[in-house]
């Protein structure tokens, strides 16, 4: 699918034709720039490498030769997206007037990251006994987390303490409300995973 880069700048409501007060969250998306073009018969697929936000520190040289092909100036985002039907060349600029209004759009992100967290948190248990029992000190704890002699082993994929979020999240079908092509706004319905500025891939 074809789609921009941006960032998440922060969320917002907006009135719908029906009065209704809806969520929905702000993305500055583009400019972005064309810095590589991949062709079935040199790379064995078809798709558009794009580059968001000038990077200027720590470029290496083999960075800044890649973009000067390009005509541009090192980028902090890079991505590849698939099925443009438009034609671009090598160095093209894409705005966020790429996206229409009332459209519907997959935004992928990282999800805020909360650390080392337990059972409670991650998954939402219970608690062992629900607090009861007179169990004093484990009501945040996990229980039995195997059976006895056999298999005598911890079956892949318990549900267990361990780090929390931080994690690649994909929202699909977003409607696109509002569009501003000065800014590089895209309003979208709804709420995205991850904090603010985080980068965000916004495909349709």
């Amino acid at each position: 699918m074809s789609g921009l880069i941006g960032k998440k700048i922060g969320m917002t409501s907006l009135f719908n034709e029906l009065g209704k007060n809806v969520p929905c969250t702000i993305l500055e998306v583009g400019p972005c720039v064309i810095t590589q073009i991949k062709t079935q018969e040199r790379d064995g697929y078809e798709a558009i490498q794009l580059g968001y936000l000038d990077k200027n520190k720590r470029n290496t040289k083999a960075s800044e030769g890649h973009f000067k092909k390009a005509n541009t100036s090192p980028k902090k985002k890079v991505a590849e997206f698939k099925g443009f039907k438009e034609s671009y060349k090598l160095g093209d600029t894409i705005s966020v007037d790429h996206f229409a209004e009332n459209e519907f759009v997959d935004v992928t992100s990282l999800s805020k990251g909360k650390g080392f967290q337990g059972v409670v948190k991650r998954h939402g248990f219970g608690g062992v006994g629900q607090s009861t029992h007179g169990q004093h000190n484990r009501l945040r704890a996990p229980g039995s987390i195997g059976a006895a002699s056999y298999p005598a082993r911890v079956f892949k994929g318990m549900r267990m303490a361990g780090q929390t979020g931080n994690t690649k999240c994909r929202i699909q079908n977003l409607k696109v409300l509002k569009v501003d092509k000065d800014k590089n706004i895209l309003i979208v319905k709804g709420s995205i995973s991850g904090h603010k500025n985080t980068y965000v891939t916004v495909e349709k």
